[in-house]
């Protein structure tokens, strides 16, 4: 690809991953290749299940453990987190360097900073090491000044109303 972007999801709102994952079904019929690490999930949302059939032309990724909610976690926990996503950033330095796709996906590094799993400056660094030919998606709910400085294309989703706001919890197929 030539001239690949630094995209970001981000907002309160509903549909960042699944943009994302649009986005990267879109390259996948334009003959690309797309690897989405997923920060903060496990591998049992809906998205996951499908993107398998896509393989290996679309291909998912997750480093994690499941640990629950990141405020309910003891400092062993966090620990172990913080662990987890340093291999999942090191992976993608690795496909960074290797050209083993043409679009990244980075799904949730924006909560993983948030956060404080893994500081502002690495995903900085991470976005300054993408070669001029590989398109990196970022998605999360806050976006710092320094990664939107990086950033070609930015979209904030807001949540004009949310079932979340009616208690509601999240429901399989349309919410993860």
């Amino acid at each position: 690809m030539k001239n690949g972007l630094v995209q970001v999801y981000y907002g309160d709102g509903k549909g960042k991953t699944t943009s994302a994952v649009g986005l990267g079904i879109r390259a996948v019929g334009n003959n690309y290749k797309v690897i989405m690490i997923q920060f903060l999930k496990n591998d049992l949302a809906g998205e996951c299940k499908i993107i398998r059939d896509l393989e290996p032309y679309f291909k998912v990724f997750h480093f994690e453990k499941e640990h629950g909610l990141t405020w309910t976690l003891t400092e062993e926990e966090k620990e172990e987190l913080r662990s987890e996503t340093k291999n999942a950033l090191n992976f993608a330095i690795k496909v960074m360097d290797t050209a083993e796709c043409d679009v990244l996906i980075l799904d949730e590094i924006l909560n993983v900073v948030e956060e404080g799993i893994i500081a502002e400056t690495e995903l900085c660094e991470l976005i300054d090491h993408k070669p001029d030919e590989m398109e990196l998606v970022l998605t999360g709910r806050n976006l710092t000044e320094c990664i939107a400085k990086r950033a070609d294309s930015i979209s904030c989703v807001k949540a004009i109303k949310h079932p979340a706001q009616k208690d509601m919890l999240g429901r399989a197929g349309m919410e993860y």
